[in-house]
């Protein structure tokens, strides 16, 4: 039996799960969980990296008091947010979150250095506000003796492998989420990077998921009473849940939770003209891989309603509400005015508002108007994708903690017309798990992983109703 740690950190929590490979059969126990959210500090919205990695400390604590030993440990987080550090190794800047609007007008100051063509042939990454390249410019226009001191770039996940083992580096998959890795040698591009002022120096050799990084730092390795591995997973979340598609058959996949990604997975980047204009990026995976996806807003718009409604309802509450709505407003889910707005709902009711729909009011229709609205998208972004590769995909995968929502996951089905295959719900942590224990030697390569999982996780299945049985949307 080998037993590894995964920690998956988004969004609104962590978890710290042991997962267990014995007898080409992956078991998870969670050990430790905890919340994660932004805070104000200085004006601006950011995480709090201390506190994070003293969660994670618990969750090896804890696995020392159950007289568990893991062999290695890897940790994803979500894409695109930094930090940097002097020549001391302290940091220069706090973890500002991608939400914080201090990239607003950064895109278009960027593409008078570097047209989009240009930036796309290169590295092949959807143009999002938020992108690590439009957060670096903000930081050189506004604050450029911070740039000036900076020795150390390093994503979230990268920080916290640092502050394990004393490394540092910049892991693959996420390192292509900055829009400043160049997608065919799979480096850092010095080009973009040039032009755009940036320090090239503090930029750290780029290594792929599987690389062990070595043991823990002495000082750690005594406070927890036992030393381990440290094996780089897929440290972008969606890198690591893409592993975990129980496919090995090209399929559309879609990683659904705060953000939704649909895509498939591809052996080489497509940055044609076409694939820009339908705005696809081209993320790295495992294995040279690439994610060829769509980001898209997901189910952020669903917590937020939550949070205006002060949590008085659950997800499932919301769903079976939505299901007895009689409205079919739909929303643009990919609009920045719904990155951040002051109160989701009333931003909601604005939008149908202004495109002449039937405005929203109770929390049912609100809510169906946010599931219609993703669907709609769906259902938009897999005709792109079979339009881009000139294939006919048969059915969708599934996969996150949005996979619960079996409303949701049936209006996909009706509005895509194809068969949507429902798991793992824990994809994120199992695809962690996955780069370790081939790492370790524990299963042989990607293909295996999948019959794995296949055979371990339940998976379900939903079919697409008729016509006359599916509900029309207003636009």
């Amino acid at each position: 039996m080998i037993d590894c740690l995964a920690v998956d950190i988004g969004a609104s929590s962590g978890r710290v799960i042991l997962g267990s490979l014995q007898n080409d059969r992956i078991d998870l126990e969670e050990i430790h969980r905890f919340e994660n959210g932004m805070v104000e500090k200085n004006g601006q919205f950011c995480w709090e990296l201390n506190r994070l990695f003293e969660e994670i400390k618990i969750g090896i604590k804890k696995c020392r008091d159950l007289a568990v030993q893991p062999v290695s440990i890897g940790i994803d987080t979500w894409a695109v947010d930094f930090v940097l550090l002097d020549e001391q190794d302290q940091l220069l800047t706090e973890a500002v979150a991608y939400r914080d609007p201090r990239t607003n007008g950064i895109m278009e100051e960027v593409d008078e250095i570097i047209s989009r063509e240009d930036l796309y042939a290169k590295t092949g990454i959807q143009f999002l506000t938020f992108n690590t390249i439009y957060q670096l410019y903000s930081l050189k226009k506004n604050h450029p003796e911070i740039l000036r001191k900076a020795k150390s770039f390093l994503l979230i996940p990268d920080y916290l492998h640092f502050l394990l083992t004393g490394k540092k580096v910049n892991e693959y998959t996420n390192a292509t989420t900055t829009q400043l890795v160049n997608a065919s040698t799979k480096e850092w591009d010095q080009d973009i990077i040039t032009k755009l002022g940036f320090p090239l120096e503090m930029f750290q050799e780029i290594q792929k998921p599987k690389t062990n990084l070595g043991g823990l730092k002495k000082e750690l390795n005594e406070e927890f009473g036992f030393d381990m591995e440290v094996i780089l997973p897929a440290t972008h979340d969606t890198g690591s849940a893409v592993i975990a598609v129980p496919e090995v058959e090209p399929t559309i996949y879609l990683s659904s939770g705060t953000w939704s990604l649909m895509g498939v997975e591809n052996h080489f980047p497509i940055c044609s003209p076409k694939a820009l204009s339908y705005n696809f990026t081209n993320e790295g995976g495992i294995d040279g891989r690439f994610r060829v996806l769509k980001n898209i807003m997901g189910l952020w718009i669903l917590q937020e309603i939550r949070r205006n409604f002060e949590n008085r309802y659950s997800f499932a509450e919301l769903a079976e509400l939505a299901k007895t709505s009689g409205i079919n407003s739909i929303i643009d889910v990919e609009d920045d005015r719904f990155l951040k707005p002051d109160h989701m709902v009333e931003e909601i009711q604005a939008y149908c508002q202004e495109t002449k729909q039937t405005i929203p009011e109770t929390p049912g229709e609100i809510a169906k108007c946010i599931f219609i609205s993703l669907a709609e998208r769906y259902k938009q972004v897999a005709l792109e994708l079979e339009k881009l590769f000139g294939n006919t995909y048969q059915k969708i995968n599934i996969i996150g903690g949005g996979a619960q929502n079996a409303y949701l996951n049936q209006l996909v089905a009706d509005g895509t017309k194809k068969e949507v295959h429902v798991g793992p719900v824990e994809a994120t942590t199992i695809g962690n798990l996955v780069a370790q224990y081939i790492a370790l030697g524990g299963i042989e390569n990607i293909d295996q992983a999948r019959t794995i999982i296949k055979d371990s996780f339940t998976v379900d299945k939903y079919s697409p109703k008729s016509n006359e049985e599916v509900e029309s949307y207003e636009c």
